[in-house]
């Protein structure tokens, strides 16, 4: 799947968080170029010296706007907080790229994570919106930061639900999802669909709380 992804340069925003610095981590380690984008350039390139260093990957870093014009792919793994404004002010620069977005709107209370309402729909179609320029593809919700991070997880027993309206697109997130060793990229419908998507995270965190463990998902019965 890596001749898909090849001279591919993947930018991941917000790669100094768990998420992100942990699909960075898998991506260098599949010898994938990768950026880290964060609002501090020095601290993008504190966590990609240490990643460069514990994974021989290229890794470099930079503020969100110069790792947003560098990359081909780019991966927002920012919090939903801050998704809409940073997604706006980098328009520009993610302009005829293919945008990733895995940002989960979601609350928390006394009774545990529960997913947002969104005005648009989802974090996804949010970002299409304010990117009209770009492709925008749903995926890595639903991935345990923890396990990304682990570098004794040789393996992480999931599949990553990939959502769009472009297959071209689609296909090539998949690809990207199929190299973190046991993941497997799977289509998952239309970008309107990413609601449930990314609300299906509120059930995750649940089940890891009660069971203390990182579960992730399975579709059965896929030949591919």
């Amino acid at each position: 799947m890596l001749s898909l992804l090849a001279d591919r340069v993947v930018t991941v925003l917000g790669g100094t968080g768990p998420q992100g610095r942990g699909l960075a981590r898998r991506f260098a380690s599949a010898g994938v170029k990768v950026v880290i984008g964060s609002r501090s350039a020095e601290r993008a390139a504190d966590t990609a010296t240490a990643l460069a260093a514990a994974t021989g990957g290229d890794v470099t870093g930079l503020d969100n706007r110069g790792a947003a014009e560098a990359g081909d792919i780019v991966v927002v793994a920012v919090p939903w907080e801050g998704h809409g404004e940073l997604l706006a002010e980098l328009r520009g620069q993610l302009a005829g790229k293919v945008v990733v977005d895995c940002v989960n709107p979601l609350g928390f209370d006394k009774q545990g994570p529960f997913a947002l309402k969104v005005d648009e729909g989802s974090a996804a179609q949010q970002a299409a919106a304010l990117l009209p320029d770009s492709t925008v593809v749903g995926a890595f919700h639903n991935v345990s930061a923890v396990l990304l991070e682990d570098p004794e997880a040789a393996q992480v027993d999931t599949d990553v639900l990939v959502l769009g309206d472009d297959r071209e697109a689609t296909d090539l997130v998949q690809s990207l999802a199929d190299l973190i060793p046991g993941v497997r990229g799977v289509y998952g419908g239309r970008l309107r669909n990413a609601h449930q998507v990314e609300a299906l995270t509120a059930n995750l965190i649940s089940m890891n709380r009660r069971y203390k463990a990182h579960s992730g998902i399975r579709v059965t019965d896929l030949d591919r």
